[in-house]
């Protein structure tokens, strides 16, 4: 084929699709601001095709709105079984068709059918440095056991809690005059920094998760 004629195929050329983000939230949605100003830059081959919370008054909703994204929301409220929510939870997110799940400050625990039905397409970012401090309150918990180091984890999501795969992480120290107030706001510094980092190795295609190990670049990541 003459180089003109290969010139022409390629400007014809479909454009690669951004990766869909479907993100859920149930608070202020930091997390989900900072990755919506990274999916606005060139480094993040992505974007937020919808934001779901469920909580109705959750600030976040409003920040997806204002950046013309679509909001969905389902409260957990209006089921009386964790099984109906999650189950619905599913239905719409499998509508929105992502390719990948971002939970952001979602604070309920999805059920084995919802986390094994998007294994290796759904992501977390937690405030500890996993394996330690699963769960919740882990900044006072922390403190309480007078630690020296904390720090943000984000991990794929699998049904065992805050147990998935560790993609990255980042590390501060514990100072001797910290608060859980002070201690948070300093992990989400960190938060800030690494979870779009970590989405945006999944949009480029560098992330996997396979056979329960994360890998970057074909190399299996050492937490």
């Amino acid at each position: 084929m003459k180089l003109s004629k290969v010139n022409e195929a390629l400007s014809l050329a479909k454009p690669l699709e951004p990766c869909r983000l479907v993100v859920l939230i149930s608070g202020n949605g930091t997390n989900l601001q900072t990755i919506i100003d990274a999916c606005a830059t060139q480094e993040m081959p992505a974007k937020v095709a919808a934001v779901i919370s469920n909580e109705p008054a959750a600030y976040g909703l409003q920040r997806a709105r204002d950046a013309g994204i679509s909001t969905h929301v389902i409260n957990h409220r209006d089921f009386d079984r964790r099984t109906d929510f999650d189950r619905r939870l599913k239905g719409l997110i499998d509508a929105l068709e992502p390719d990948l799940v971002v939970l952001a400050g979602f604070m309920r625990i999805l059920g084995f059918d919802l986390t094994e039905h998007f294994l290796g397409r759904m992501m977390n970012i937690h405030p500890s440095l996993l394996p330690d401090y699963r769960g919740l309150n882990t900044h006072a918990r922390v403190l309480a056991d007078g630690v020296n180091e904390h720090g943000a984890s984000v991990h794929f999501v699998t049904p065992e809690l805050d147990a998935g795969p560790i993609i990255l992480q980042s590390r501060i120290s514990v100072q001797a005059d910290d608060t859980p107030s002070t201690l948070a706001e300093r992990v989400h510094q960190c938060e800030y920094q690494i979870y779009p980092r970590a989405i945006a190795w999944f949009a480029m295609e560098r992330l996997h998760l396979k056979a329960s190990i994360a890998y970057l670049d074909g190399a299996p990541i050492k937490a």
